[in-house]
């Protein structure tokens, strides 16, 4: 009777235990960064001032800038990183999750059937889109073009302007906006709209989109930035400086992809070009920023102007589309097929 009973409690305290697990392995799936290991008020608040808010920010991140971030140390750093990835989903998945995943990318358009024909529907969310040009060719006008055009496809929607030349003008926002039909008030009231003064501060504004989804709940479609490497061009002279000056610049791409992967939204950068004087034949235009820029944009395209005041947009990168090239016009309410 005695060896019955003990069997008895052992296969009861069996299906204790197996209860008592339950909880827990639900519990992970909903933790925070509050549950991760050597992680105290102190500690998280660091964190999500840093920007890392959840698990998959802490999973991502490298041990350094975490132990930098969180003032930890190495160790401390990687214990968290490795339970952020125990509690999520990091390994492969099949093609047929990336497709579905593909079907909640937006499509935003130009104004223009041509252009937007042209990018496969029109510029994407989740990815970097560049134009490089010289002056006067359109990035600008693609930049405002675009805001306006997010604003009137959600009511809700926002766009975040990041303004490093003085080239932001909230009058030709109002000329769009009526030329879609949209209130010229809510336009420029969904609009945010920040100058960037050097470079680190450039770097800052773009951190701050977390911020501005998370703690201000704004629905972030649309961040622009015009031009990308104006302040990395002034800041960073001569051959001397150059390593420094892409490293910077590459950390900076790559907090743009974040976002625009994170939430889903559209990253649209204007660059500077320069003239290539050992190229004695064809067009010796060449976007600054070199292959940092160059890997990092998932759409590149090449603006030049074009006869009778328009515009020649020509795709040169993209992972899903033939290369090609549009004509189109700036008009007053906005970008028109050329006629």
């Amino acid at each position: 009777m005695a060896k019955a009973k003990e069997l008895k409690q052992d296969v009861l305290g069996i299906e204790i235990e197996a209860i008592e697990q339950q909880p827990k392995e639900l519990k992970m799936e909903k933790l925070t960064i509050y549950d991760l290991p050597g992680v105290g008020a102190a500690t998280a608040e660091k964190l999500e001032s840093a920007g890392f808010r959840d698990m998959m920010s802490v999973a991502v991140a490298t041990i350094g800038d975490l132990a930098e971030t969180a003032g930890v140390s190495e160790a401390v750093a990687r214990k968290m990183i490795n339970a952020a990835r125990d509690s999520m989903k990091m390994g492969f998945e099949s093609g047929v999750d990336v497709l579905k995943r593909r079907a909640t990318v937006l499509k935003l358009s130009t104004g223009s059937p041509a252009f937007d024909t042209l990018l496969g529907g029109g510029f994407e969310t989740g990815c970097i889109t560049e134009c490089f040009g010289e002056f006067g060719c359109g990035k600008t006008q693609i930049g405002h073009t675009l805001s306006a055009n997010v604003l009137k496809s959600d009511p809700e929607a926002c766009v975040v302007y990041i303004d490093t030349e003085n080239t932001f003008r909230p009058e030709r926002l109002i000329q769009l906006a009526k030329g879609v039909g949209l209130d010229p008030d809510d336009a420029l009231a969904r609009i945010m709209v920040a100058r960037a003064f050097n470079s680190d501060h450039q770097m800052l504004l773009t951190e701050k989109v977390e911020s501005l989804i998370h703690e201000q709940k704004k629905k972030v479609k649309l961040v622009v930035i015009d031009s990308l490497t104006s302040h990395f061009r002034a800041e960073f002279t001569g051959r001397g400086t150059l390593a420094e000056r892409q490293q910077k610049l590459n950390r900076h791409m790559h907090a743009l992809a974040k976002i625009a992967s994170t939430f889903n939204l559209c990253v649209y950068v204007t660059n500077q070009v320069m003239a290539k004087p050992d190229q004695f034949f064809g067009d010796p235009t060449q976007a600054i920023g070199g292959h940092v820029v160059g890997h990092a944009s998932t759409f590149r395209i090449y603006l030049r102007k074009g006869r009778k005041g328009t515009r020649v947009a020509k795709l040169i990168d993209a992972p899903n589309l033939p290369d090609g090239e549009v004509v189109f016009e700036v008009q007053e309410d906005g970008l028109h097929d050329a006629a």
